[in-house]
C-alpha cells in the first residue's frame, strides 16, 4: 500500500484555515483528517471526536506526560491544543493522505517532521482589522478573548515564512481554489 502524504493548513484563528480544509475535504482526495484534541470547551455545535477530542487540562497534560502526542501547544493558560500521534498513525496506516488543521506552531513543527512528504499553508487574513471584524461576526468569544485573538494573530503571522505555500484570504472562492490547485498539484 502507498504512502500517504500530509497537507498541514495552519493560520491565526479567524483566518479561514477551517473553512478551507472543510472544503478540501469534500474533494477526492483520498483524505483522512487529523481530529485535533484540545483542552477548551466545545464552541456552538463542537462535537467531541469529529471536531476536537475535547479533554480536561489535566488529561491533556496527562497525554502529554505519556508522549501521546505528535505536536501540542499550550495556547494561553490551560488551554491545549495538540495532534495525537494515534491519530496520525491510523490515517497513514490506511494509506490515506492526512490533512491536518493546526495552529502555526503545531503546523511548522509537523512541516518539520515529515519534510517533502508534508506540504505546509499559511492561510493569512488580508489584515488585523479584517481579522478582528471576522472574530466579532463568529459571535462565539466575548471582546476580551476576542482582543487576545488579535494580539496572538499578529504575532502569528511571524510565522509565515516558514511555510510552503501563503494564501491571503481576501476573497473565500479565491482561497479555496488556489488551495484546490495546489493540493491537487502536491497529490499528483
Amino acid at each position: 500500500m502507498k504512502e500517504g502524504k500530509i497537507i498541514i493548513f495552519s493560520a491565526p484563528s479567524g483566518a479561514g484555515k477551517t473553512t478551507i480544509v472543510r472544503h478540501l475535504l469534500t474533494k477526492d482526495y483520498n483524505f483522512g483528517f487529523s481530529v485535533s484534541a484540545t483542552s477548551r470547551k466545545p464552541r456552538g455545535c463542537e462535537k467531541d471526536g469529529v471536531d476536537y477530542y475535547f479533554l480536561t487540562a489535566e488529561e491533556f497534560k496527562n497525554k502529554i506526560a505519556a508522549e501521546e502526542f505528535l505536536e501540542w501547544q499550550e495556547v494561553y493558560p490551560d488551554n491545549f491544543y495538540g495532534s495525537l500521534k494515534s491519530e496520525v498513525e491510523k490515517i497513514l496506516g490506511n494509506g490515506k493522505n492526512i490533512l491536518f488543521d493546526v495552529d502555526v506552531v503545531g503546523g511548522s513543527n509537523i512541516k518539520k517532521i515529515y519534510g517533502e512528504r508534508a506540504l505546509a499553508f499559511f492561510i493569512q487574513p488580508p489584515s488585523i482589522t479584517e481579522l478582528e471584524k471576522r472574530l466579532l461576526a463568529r459571535s462565539t468569544d466575548d471582546k476580551e478573548i476576542i482582543r487576545k485573538r488579535v494580539e496572538k494573530a499578529a504575532h502569528e503571522l511571524e510565522y509565515a515564512p516558514l511555510f510552503d505555500v501563503i494564501i491571503v484570504n481576501d476573497t473565500l472562492e479565491h482561497a479555496l481554489q488556489e488551495a484546490e490547485d495546489r493540493v491537487r498539484e502536491f497529490l499528483s
